[in-house]
């Protein structure tokens, strides 16, 4: 009987490991971070992008490998900007198939007079402690869920979106695929069901030989 006793209460503490979630809903879920990359150049020597300075930040974007998801934007401490080199910043960009953005995130310090500070920001989504078996799924007297429960989905949703901010606040529709997204709606609730047209018929007939 003591035998007994003892094995159950070491099952109630191996069962005990690990976080309780009584829920359908993953306590592992995708983690967004964003980190910055900051470039500063002389805005007089951005003449062309075939400059020293637009070659030396051409080379410095496809060092950085720039892609969809990243957000460049300008931290010019000019009062009224430097749009010669602006252009010449934003052509660069074309030629690797970006856009440049319009407000930088706020730095520590700022580019000294007469430069402009280029800032890449990148983001990335990873699900932190998976795998994680520290919750076994069996014994299980808490009606848990284990701790590995959502790791493989999330971690392979975190791993496969564009741009990980999508996780965060998605992307918002306006313009022309506003009205398309309405239209589909729109389309979908007036659609008749199929069944209110009645069932269709089929009348089979024995071929002769």
């Amino acid at each position: 009987m003591r035998h007994i006793l003892a094995t159950g209460l070491l099952s109630l503490a191996i069962a005990g490991c690990g976080p309780v979630n009584r829920g359908v809903e993953s306590v592992n879920q995708p983690v967004v971070s964003r980190a910055d990359y900051v470039f500063d150049v002389n805005a007089d020597g951005l003449a062309s992008p075939d400059s020293a300075e637009g070659r030396q930040l051409d080379a410095w974007f496809a060092a950085l490998r720039l892609g969809y998801g990243d957000s460049i934007a300008l931290d010019d401490p000019a009062p009224y900007g430097h749009e010669g080199a602006r252009a010449t910043i934003a052509a660069i960009l074309a030629d690797h198939g970006m856009l440049l953005g319009n407000a930088a995130p706020v730095m520590p310090g700022s580019p000294v007079a007469g430069s402009i500070r280029v800032v890449v920001s990148r983001s990335r989504a990873e699900v932190q402690g998976c795998p994680n078996w520290s919750r076994p799924s069996q014994p299980e007297f808490a009606a848990s869920t284990m701790s590995n429960y959502g790791c493989a989905v999330n971690a392979n949703l975190a791993a496969m979106v564009a741009n990980p901010e999508d996780l965060v606040r998605g992307q918002e529709a306006f313009g022309s695929d506003a009205r398309s997204v309405t239209k589909a709606i729109q389309s979908y609730r007036q659609k008749a069901p199929t069944g209110a047209e009645g069932l269709k018929s089929e009348s089979t007939t024995k071929g002769s030989k």
